[in-house]
C-alpha cells in the first residue's frame, strides 16, 4: 500500500497558526475550497469505514464501522473521535435511503440534515436537504449525485448546475493513478465539507465500499 500523502503544501501555509481557530473561524474555513485525500478503509483493525485526510497529511475525519459493510448506522467523526453526522439507512428496494444529522458543537444531535435516495433507472441519486421543523420533510432535491454507482469517479451538482464537490481516483505528482480506495475530493468553495463528506460516506454505503 502506498503512503498516502497530499501535495506538499506552500512554506507560508505550511506554518501552524498561532492559535485553534475560534468556532466561528472554524466554520469559515469549512466553506472555503479544499481538497482532501478519502482512504476507503478503517483505522480500525478489521473495523469497515474510511479515513478523511486534510492538506497537512494528518487525519481530520474518519468513519470507523464496527458492524458488516453497508450497515444501517454509521458515525462521521473528527480526528479526535468527536461525532459530527450521524449516517442512517432506512427503507427497502427502491425506497431505500440514507438519511443525515449533524451533531451541534456542544454534541447534542440537531434536526435531520439532508436525505439521499437512487434515482430509478438512473446512476445517480437526488440529495434532499430536509427542514427543521417537526415533519422532516423537505422541499425537493438540491443536489443530485452525478455517477455515484461508480466507487472512485462522481460529482456532486447543486439544483443549477453547478459543480459542488467532485471525487476521482488520487494521483501522485507524477502521475500515478493510486488505487480506487484512495480518492481525491475537491469541495468548492460555499460548499459545507462536512455535507461533501457525508455525501461520500453515503456514497460508500452505496457502493458496500465501507
Amino acid at each position: 500500500m502506498p503512503k498516502i500523502q497530499p501535495l506538499p503544501l506552500p512554506a507560508a501555509a505550511a506554518s501552524p497558526p498561532s492559535c485553534s481557530p475560534s468556532g466561528d473561524e472554524e466554520r469559515r474555513n469549512l466553506q472555503k475550497q479544499a481538497v482532501y485525500t478519502v482512504w476507503m478503509k478503517s483505522l480500525v483493525f478489521n473495523g469497515n469505514g474510511c479515513t478523511v485526510y486534510g492538506a497537512d497529511g494528518g487525519v481530520a475525519f474518519r468513519v470507523d464501522n464496527y458492524g458488516c459493510r453497508g450497515g444501517r448506522e454509521v458515525f462521521l467523526m473528527d480526528r479526535a473521535g468527536k461525532t459530527l453526522i450521524r449516517i442512517q439507512r432506512k427503507g427497502l428496494g427502491m425506497f431505500r435511503r440514507w438519511e443525515a444529522c449533524r451533531y451541534s458543537d456542544d454534541g447534542e444531535e440537531a434536526t435531520p440534515w439532508f436525505r439521499v435516495q437512487k434515482k430509478a433507472g438512473k446512476k445517480g441519486a437526488a440529495v434532499t436537504m430536509m427542514h427543521h421543523g417537526a415533519s422532516g420533510s423537505g422541499s425537493g432535491p438540491a443536489y443530485m449525485i452525478d455517477g455515484c454507482a461508480r466507487k472512485s469517479g462522481y460529482e456532486v451538482t447543486s439544483a443549477g448546475g453547478a459543480v459542488a464537490a467532485a471525487v476521482e481516483r488520487k494521483r501522485t505528482p507524477s502521475g500515478v493513478v493510486l488505487g480506487d480506495d484512495i480518492l481525491t475530493l475537491t469541495v468548492g468553495a460555499g460548499t459545507d465539507h462536512l455535507l461533501a463528506l457525508g455525501l461520500v460516506v453515503v456514497c460508500g454505503l452505496m457502493n458496500r465500499c465501507l
